[in-house]
Parts: structure tokens; sequence; C-alpha cells
């Protein structure tokens, strides 16, 4: 991936997490600690930060920082498995992997950290889904809106979440949504076009 467009990417999903920051901690209140969009929102304002300091020469170097950042900077897990995600990435980036693949290196570290399989209702499984259908070149809007919504059906059984049970079924899980939201940043970035 080119430098300007990780920037981008990361640029524009500053601005979806600042706007959503409100609606990701309502999600998070039922099933969680309430605080993921204003974890989201700390970490991701402090990425930007460094990005307006810091000349990275490469996508690798920027993912590396928005690693860092997050994960010195979000408390809860988001902070832990985003930051563990930028990390694959970077590594996937620095190997001189595809977009996919990198992704797939991201959701990896993710696994590593958070321990969650697909169904489980985590940010596991719309990574995953997303990187199917990057594969098979299907990766769309309504696609992430859909994933996004069907974690709705889902009863939690890791995480903060899974301690409600069965209580935790309707409800959208956070860090789903704010994955949505990173994915949705990526497409209107051009990553897929590169």
């Amino acid at each position: 991936m080119k430098t300007e467009t990780s920037i981008k990417w990361l640029t524009l999903f500053n601005e979806k997490i600042q706007e959503n920051k409100d609606y990701l901690s309502e999600l998070d209140t039922p099933i969680g600690d309430g605080d993921h969009g204003g974890n989201m929102a700390r970490g991701m304002a402090a990425v930007m930060e460094e990005l307006a300091t810091k000349s990275p020469e490469t996508a690798a170097d920027v993912f590396k920082m928005v690693s860092m950042q997050l994960l010195s900077k979000v408390g809860g897990a988001s902070g832990p498995l985003y930051g563990s995600a930028f990390m694959g990435i970077m590594k996937g980036q620095q190997a001189g992997e595809s977009l996919v693949d990198s992704l797939a290196a991201g959701l990896d570290m993710i696994q590593k950290r958070g321990k969650a399989e697909i169904g489980e209702k985590t940010m596991v499984d719309i990574w995953s889904k997303v990187i199917d259908s990057l594969r098979s070149g299907e990766l769309t809007q309504e696609l992430i809106d859909e994933t996004v919504e069907a974690s709705k059906a889902l009863q939690a059984t890791k995480g903060r979440a899974s301690y409600v049970g069965e209580r935790s079924v309707g409800h959208i899980d956070p860090g789903t949504y704010s994955s949505g939201l990173l994915f949705q940043s990526l497409i209107e970035a051009g990553g897929l076009d590169e």
C-alpha cells in the first residue's frame, strides 16, 4: 500500500470514530463497559497527532505508529486488539504482502491476543468476512453493513459481553461496528484500487 493511501485511510477512520464516538459507547453500554467510543476516539486522536509530527516513509511505518499509539493510549480490550491488528498489518506490509494478506496477518494477531473464533460476537467476525470477500473481489459497503447488523443475532461468548450471556443477543457488537468503520474508510481511501 502507498504511504499516502495508508494515511488517508487512517484519517478517514479517525473522522468516523470521532463522529460515532457517542454511538460506539452507547453500543458498548448494555454489553460492555460503555467506553469503546471514548477509548477509540482518544487512541485515534493520538494517532493523528503522531502522524502530524512525524513523516513515515512507508505504509508499514504508518501501521507501526498506529499500533504503538493504540497499545499505549487505549484502555479496555480495544487498544490491545486494534494495536495487535495493526502490528500484523505492518508485518505483512514489511514482508511485501498484498493488502488482503496483510489484513489476514492482522486478523491472526487479533485472534492470538483475544482467543476468539468466528461466531463469538467479536470483531473477528467482520474481519474474517471482509478478508474472504476481498479475496473474491466482492467487498462492498453493503456487505460491511450487513455483517455489522448480523452481530445483533449472535450471543457473545468472549470478552466483557459474554458476562451478560443471552442478554447480549439483540445488540450490535461495538468492536464489529468500529471495524466496519475501518473497512468503510479503507474503501473510501481507495485502498482496494492499488
